[in-house]
């Protein structure tokens, strides 16, 4: 390090340093002069990682016996133990990278006790959350709820691949990369010269292309997460089945096999009444697909109203609602639905 200061005095470089030390390559801080030590013949690939914030044509300085000024690009055709980039700015930067910089702060040397205990399983529960209160803004339509909440979700993926950087793995340009290539990948209708008509042609393609990827082997199923929500994983099992070819040839084909749900289940002995109505659920979630209703959302909004609904029950009465009668129930739900606007069949 002796070495690199008194260099960096000689060019008359002086402020903060960032030290790279192979193999890790961090998040630079582009308030810093960047020192990398030690890649050696693997100094190309370092400065690769740092392409997303340097370009070829950026100055730098390698100390290689005696300092040689010289761009990146150049300098990733060789080697040298020690290489600089003179800081490229004061301030922090704008937009992702500023973000990735302030989470690499958090997580690195003298950052945050609490995010460096952290770990992908910890941070778990902490995506879904944020995810969820994402919806709920979206539902509720409020648009500066949502940018706080997108945010709040961009944070995690964020976390996840700083953590990865800074083990000397990915980091989130790969992130970035990985889905970029994916998607131009999946859309040959728009980066090639496939034909897609309609969104229906747009998902068969898209299944094909996924199957081809994973070598022809993996279920169409197969890539439905089994944590997700059980109506949500069985509206998308339902979909990607129907895609397959797995599908009523009408609706009316759908409505009978409810009916015939419903016959099952009201026939069913204790022991397979649970298997039963798991069936009935599933045939209710493919005539909302066919219906093109979202079941999520329709189950959610519902809930949303009748909860709505029994709290102005609540508020509309002094008497313990325990001890009211069913007329007595039945009239307070008609007052709360008046109350709320007409909804048929609620």
């Amino acid at each position: 390090m002796r070495q690199v200061f008194e260099a960096l005095e000689r060019l008359g470089y002086s402020g903060s340093l960032q030290v790279h030390s192979a193999p890790t390559v961090l998040v630079p801080d582009e308030r810093a002069h960047q020192v990398l030590l030690g890649f050696g013949g693997r100094i190309g690939e370092a400065l690769r990682k740092l392409s997303g914030r340097f370009g070829p044509e950026t100055p730098c300085v390698v100390l290689d016996g005696k300092p040689l000024q010289t761009t990146l690009g150049e300098a990733a055709k060789g080697s040298a133990d020690f290489l600089v980039v003179p800081r490229t700015a004061r301030e922090r930067p704008g937009g992702v990278y500023g973000l990735v910089d302030v989470v690499d702060r958090l997580l690195g040397p003298g950052g945050c006790p609490w995010d460096q205990a952290q770990t992908h399983g910890s941070l778990r529960r902490h995506l879904i959350e944020e995810a969820y209160e994402l919806v709920d803004a979206i539902d509720a339509g409020d648009g500066a709820k949502m940018l706080e909440e997108l945010g709040d979700v961009l944070l995690q993926p964020v976390m996840h691949a700083q953590m990865e950087a800074l083990a000397g793995n990915w980091d989130i340009d790969a992130v970035a990369a990985a889905i970029t290539e994916k998607l131009v990948r999946r859309h040959p209708h728009v980066f090639g010269d496939v034909k897609a008509e309609d969104a229906e042609q747009v998902l068969r393609n898209w299944d094909a292309i996924k199957k081809a990827e994973k070598g022809g082997q993996d279920s169409i199923l197969g890539g439905v997460p089994r944590s997700l929500p059980a109506l949500l994983r069985a509206f998308e099992v339902s979909k990607r089945a129907a895609r397959a070819g797995f599908e009523w040839p009408s609706l009316d084909g759908v409505w009978e096999k409810l009916a015939e749900e419903e016959d099952e289940l009201r026939a069913a002995p204790p022991e397979r009444q649970a298997e039963e109505i798991g069936d009935l659920l599933f045939t209710v979630v493919n005539l909302a697909r066919w219906m093109k209703v979202e079941p999520e959302d329709a189950l959610r909004q519902m809930v949303d109203r009748f909860t709505a609904r029994f709290q102005a029950m609540e508020a509309a009465t002094e008497r313990p609602l325990a001890e009211l009668s069913a007329q007595e129930w039945d009239e307070l739900w008609r007052r709360a639905k008046r109350g709320l606007g007409p909804e048929p069949n609620a």
